[in-house]
């Protein structure tokens, strides 16, 4: 099993002196790619009006600079940088040793920055979205389509894929669609209607992704296996994937 998922938007700045090696990240086909992402963001960054090419408000102007030094910047394990509303309801350093690995080998965060990265690769703290147009770079998802199809494609053939990923980050990569279900997220309302969760959906995610983790179940490879091993912690409901269309695996959750 691979469990997708987006970076968080903020990240926490490493401590320490030494910084990332980008040929030493995991899928290193991706190094020459990243390379030119990293000049690119510099160059933006430094640029006036960088705030508004990289979509972010004027209380985040240090970040923004920070861009332009990455390559200097003390870098960590991307568990640790990461630490929005989904890497805290992971809580992946409360995890065991043995789901802590497994994590590693299960996890997969789709990078506007570096691709795909593995929550153990070391990386600095940035700030790009994946629904920027960079430089010569161009749109970032149909940047790294071109770039995450071939290598992750062949690296997870034949895996069943649970994709916790938003929208902009999902079209970076499209695994096979008959073993990709997409996870949904909606709120039972108390007259019985239902709506879809935006925000908190990330949280119920995170909540998912430790559940099949910290349970030992990324072994599984079939989704009518895995439904009856979520029923003692999530309500969930399924629509089937096809060869054409990736299926979904809706989580109920009471308002």
């Amino acid at each position: 099993m691979l469990i997708l998922l987006p970076p968080s938007e903020g990240k926490t700045p490493a401590t320490g002196t030494s910084p990332v090696e980008i040929g030493d990240l995991s899928f290193p086909q991706l190094t020459e790619a990243r390379e030119r992402v990293v000049e690119e963001l510099a160059q933006v960054s430094a640029e006036e009006g960088a705030a508004e090419q990289l979509k972010v408000g004027k209380s985040l102007l240090a970040e923004v600079e920070r861009n332009t030094r990455l390559l200097a910047e003390p870098a960590a394990p991307a568990a640790q940088v990461y630490t929005g509303v989904l890497f805290e309801a992971l809580d992946y350093a409360s995890l065991g040793t043995a789901a802590q690995e497994s994590a590693v080998r299960s996890l997969l965060v789709i990078s506007a920055l570096w691709g795909a990265v593995s929550l153990k690769d070391r990386i600095p703290a940035y700030r790009l979205s994946m629904g920027v147009k960079l430089g010569n770079c161009g749109n970032l998802a149909k940047f790294w389509a071109g770039e995450l199809t071939s290598v992750l494609s062949d690296a997870f053939a034949g895996q069943l894929i649970i994709d916790c990923r938003s929208a902009a980050y999902a079209k970076a990569w499209a695994p096979q669609p008959q073993l990709t279900y997409a996870v949904r997220v909606e709120k039972m309302l108390p007259d019985g209607s239902r709506k879809v969760v935006s925000h908190m959906a990330k949280h119920y995610r995170g909540l998912l992704a430790r559940y099949l983790i910290d349970e030992g179940l990324t072994n599984i490879n079939d989704i009518e296996q895995l439904l009856p091993r979520l029923s003692p912690k999530f309500t969930v409901e399924l629509s089937a994937a096809t060869d054409k269309r990736p299926g979904t695996l809706t989580l109920v959750v009471k308002e």
